[in-house]
């Protein structure tokens, strides 16, 4: 059976009785593999869903068994029998369960969404077979479960504002940006005068240290380490001892490491360390320069290079401001129109935001490993409340688009598609073939329709 783009095949249809044997379900991903607790909790959501029993006549069960009993017959090949010449009595002992699910397939789909139609509601997600008795020469009986979209009013829709989030970038905010760039081209240089060691300035060290009580570790060593003299990441012990030092100075130091320190090796423990001082070097930044602009790309000017980088700054704002706008704007609506979901969509968004997370962890470089040790229901748990919020607010865009009569034109989709063609290095039309056959083209015009709903609804708001 097919319910708005949801297969439900005989297998699945005989899985879901109260006699079968439920496998769980495992994915794989690029990178990474791992095993997701499918137990959802509540399966469906009691607010949202609906029961279809179905009744057919013996005469059409029995005439569509003898319809694919004959199909076999025909093209079956069996040891001591001709081609075409097999009695259907041993057809029907050799291929039952097979005839059976044709039956099924044959008989309960077009049915099932002719009376799915009748009930005018819109169903989603895989619907639950509960009953089902299907025997040649008897009438065939189905009752089926399934989640719906409820009604919901989105009544006074216009008339939830939020505060547009700020789009100017401030003085302090560029004055910022330019003391990154420079840091960014900075350079350690050597100090060549005869002098201690101050605050900033960084010292070339070699360190030994023992841990206490343990005698037996292997030292805590390093040569020529770089350490900056005052960095927060510095050890407040180290920067204590080399500030004021000189090169060739011999030093000791105690450091007593927080339990919570990013080494597991040394986290609480105390070392003796024993340092010396090799060379001293400074952190040089570059001046704002003509010059450095014209080392930095195609820029004629140190204007030049600031005009762009305020206009780069100022897009990434406005894009930020925007998405914080209307994310806010999202959470107001979906705080104003209260309604129940069906739980197969929040779960499809659960799926959908723990595999980019997922993707996002192997990227990172998790794992396997590492993913198969994830406590996955802890992680699901965690999700809820967002995919709950997720799902009413793209409830609440499909209502307001078709109220403000939102469409996306086959101009807008082809162009979504030429672009991941691109960005994938594919031709176009293997990219529309794939999309066409796993139903990704209707999901593109959705999400592009959603977030015109969006735009809209955000150029409507007050400056």
């Amino acid at each position: 059976m097919r319910l708005e783009g949801k297969t439900l095949s005989s297998t699945d249809t005989l899985e879901n009785t109260p006699s079968a044997e439920h496998t769980e379900e495992s994915h794989s991903h690029e990178g990474h593999t791992h095993e997701h607790d499918h137990q959802h909790g509540p399966v469906l959501n009691p607010e949202c869903t609906r029961e279809l029993v179905l009744d057919l006549p013996a005469e059409d069960v029995s005439k569509q068994f003898r319809k694919t009993t004959r199909a076999y017959q025909k093209y079956a090949r069996i040891p001591g029998f001709r081609p075409g010449k097999t009695p259907e009595s041993v057809i029907r002992r050799k291929y039952a369960n097979e005839i059976r699910k044709e039956v099924i397939d044959s008989l309960l789909p077009e049915r099932f969404q002719q009376g799915v139609r009748e009930l005018g509601v819109k169903p989603v997600g895989q619907p639950q077979v509960t009953e089902l008795t299907i025997e040649d020469g008897q009438p065939l009986h189905v009752k089926a479960v399934f989640e719906y979209v409820p009604e919901f009013s989105i009544e006074g829709y216009k008339d939830v504002t939020v505060e547009k989030s700020p789009v100017d970038v401030t003085d302090e905010e560029f004055e910022r940006e330019l003391e990154e760039l420079r840091e960014s081209r900075a350079t350690v240089e050597p100090v060549e005068e005869d002098r201690a060691i101050v605050e900033g300035d960084w010292a070339q060290i070699s360190y030994n240290g023992v841990i206490s009580g343990e005698a037996d570790a292997p030292p805590v060593a390093g040569e020529d380490a770089l350490v900056e003299v005052g960095g927060k990441d510095t050890v407040a012990a180290f920067t204590e001892v080399l500030r004021g030092a000189k090169v060739g100075q011999e030093l000791t130091a105690e450091v007593i490491y927080p339990e919570d320190y990013q080494e597991p090796k040394l986290a609480g423990k105390t070392v003796a360390y024993d340092v010396t001082v090799k060379a001293i070097k400074k952190r040089i930044k570059p001046e704002l320069t003509d010059d450095f602009a014209k080392e930095l790309g195609n820029y004629e000017s140190l204007d030049e290079l600031k005009n762009r980088i305020r206009e780069h700054m100022e897009n990434r704002k406005r894009r930020s401001a925007e998405g914080e706008t209307k994310d806010k704007l999202f959470a107001a609506m979906v705080e104003r129109f209260s309604f129940p979901v069906p739980e197969s969509l929040v779960q499809e968004q659960v799926d959908a935001r723990l595999e980019r997370g997922l993707r996002a962890l192997a990227a990172q470089g998790m794992s396997t490993d590492q993913m198969r040790k994830l406590d996955f229901g802890r992680l699901r748990a965690a999700q809820r409340d967002s995919a709950v919020a997720e799902v009413k607010t793209n409830l609440i865009l499909d209502k307001i688009a078709a109220n403000e009569s939102v469409e996306v034109s086959d101009e807008e989709v082809d162009r979504e598609i030429h672009m991941a063609a691109l960005q994938s290095r594919e031709p176009v039309e293997t990219i529309r073939e794939r999309l066409t056959q796993d139903g990704g083209l209707a999901r593109i015009r959705e999400q592009m329709k959603r977030e015109k709903t969006a735009n809209l609804l955000y150029e409507r708001l007050p400056a």
